[in-house]
């Protein structure tokens, strides 16, 4: 499993999120707490925004510990807006391509979790996907391809809807293929104006989400794990929860998959 962070609120350099604290990302990507792998070393990478609609994006496939250009960057950076992961595979080879977060137009996502007997399901579900967000697919994991799915199930006018249907066309796959649908899906995702966040499993516990406030500033964190524990300001977000962050506050509602029709093919 993999540890993510994301913020909104007012500019800060990346370095106070992804490098600096305690128990900062980069810490977590060689020692986790709250994953069934201490060490996230299958890449990383940042999709900021700024002042234009579109996120930058910085992915590699070295562990990011070992990239001293990460660091440099979270230096020189700031933003008040920003998604961070660090991966440990489920499926899906090491390279760029694979590595999180994926952007797509003005929108960008990163994922912990997994779609359980994705190779079973990846044909009937990449066939879903109209031709332009088909084309859009560059690497091979199940989390890119949810998240073209949250697209074109309509995440430009309801975010929370569109993973709902996505969820539900997973499980729906699953028991057509005759699978018990194991869908783990802790992601978040933002358009620059908001940020938001999905705590679902179809069973058992889902992959960790914490929420708090950042010190010193008036900007608000989603995170895998807390940045240090001795910190009172985080706040575990239970399963089958959808998160929403703006700059006014934090919405936390209830989040279950939506059994939807399937997706009309289109160019």
């Amino acid at each position: 499993m993999c540890r993510w962070a994301a913020y909104l609120g007012e500019p800060v350099f990346l370095e106070d999120i992804v490098t600096a604290p305690r128990h900062s990302l980069i810490a977590q990507s060689h020692h986790a707490l709250e994953a069934k792998t201490a060490t996230n070393g299958d890449g990383f990478g940042i999709a900021w925004y700024g002042a234009r609609p579109e996120p930058g994006l910085y992915r590699d496939v070295l562990p990011a510990w070992s990239d001293c250009n990460l660091k440099s960057l979270c230096r020189q950076i700031s933003s008040g807006l920003f998604l961070a992961h660090v991966r440990a595979s489920t499926g899906g080879n090491t390279n760029r391509d694979n590595c999180h977060p994926f952007v797509c137009g003005r929108w960008s996502f990163m994922h912990n979790g997994q779609i359980g007997g994705f190779e079973r399901l990846r044909r009937a579900l990449e066939h879903s996907l109209p031709d332009t967000l088909y084309g859009a697919r560059h690497g091979a994991t199940d989390s890119e391809l949810f998240f073209l799915m949250m697209l074109a199930h309509g995440l430009d006018d309801d975010p929370q809807g569109a993973v709902a249907r996505a969820a539900g066309q997973v499980v729906d796959a699953s028991t057509r293929a005759g699978l018990d649908p194991a869908l783990k899906l802790t992601a978040a995702f933002s358009d620059g104006e908001a940020l938001y966040a999905v705590r679902f499993s179809t069973h058992e516990r889902a992959p960790t989400l914490y929420a708090g406030s950042f010190r010193g500033t008036v900007g608000r964190c989603l995170v895998s794990e807390p940045f240090d524990r001795e910190e009172p300001n985080w706040q575990p977000v239970p399963t089958d929860s959808f998160v929403t962050v703006t700059r006014g506050g934090v919405s936390i509602r209830p989040f279950q998959p939506v059994h939807a029709e399937p997706l009309a093919l289109a160019g």
